[in-house]
């Protein structure tokens, strides 16, 4: 059973994927919910959304277009607790082709690398699933505060 369940549709312009929820993201069954995450105000500081959402209405990102998903499904914590095996590529790969958004992105550079299969920068990638752009993002966690900058996520709300 997943940890935090798919916000997922056909026809979504951006589907959001983590490496997996954190802590605090799941005791509260909400993406993103940890105090010090960036998440919800960078999405409506970059104008992906018309308010500020709090993670409990992460639901309601469906009707704009927004999915949500996590590389890790069924564990959570910080990336320093995951192992390799954690991983679920071909899963998000599957739901991808499925779905189809126009873009993924990877809410962590971990979860970009850890799907691409090695390093990798900020922004679009020259890899897609199926006709699914890939982009890359830093972690809006509290945790990774130090490679936090907004400006890849204001450049992803410029392509929609």
């Amino acid at each position: 059973m997943s940890v935090l369940p798919d916000v997922l549709q056909a026809g979504l312009n951006i589907v959001f994927c983590g490496t997996a929820p954190g802590t605090v993201s799941a005791m509260q069954q909400a993406y993103y919910a940890g105090p010090g995450n960036k998440f919800w105000p960078t999405l409506f500081e970059v104008g992906l959304t018309p308010h500020r959402f709090t993670p409990a209405e992460y639901p309601e990102l469906l009707p704009l277009g927004i999915g949500l998903t996590d590389l890790v499904k069924h564990t959570f914590g910080a990336d320093s607790v995951l192992s390799s095996s954690d991983f679920g590529r071909e899963e998000l790969q599957a739901k991808i082709l499925h779905y189809q958004p126009r873009i993924l992105a990877f809410t962590s550079k971990r979860a970009g690398q850890e799907f691409l299969g090695g390093p990798l920068q900020y922004g679009p990638q020259e890899r897609k699933v199926g006709d699914t752009l890939l982009f890359v993002l830093p972690s809006p966690s509290g945790l990774a505060r130090r490679f936090w900058t907004v400006e890849p996520w204001r450049e992803l709300a410029m392509l929609l």
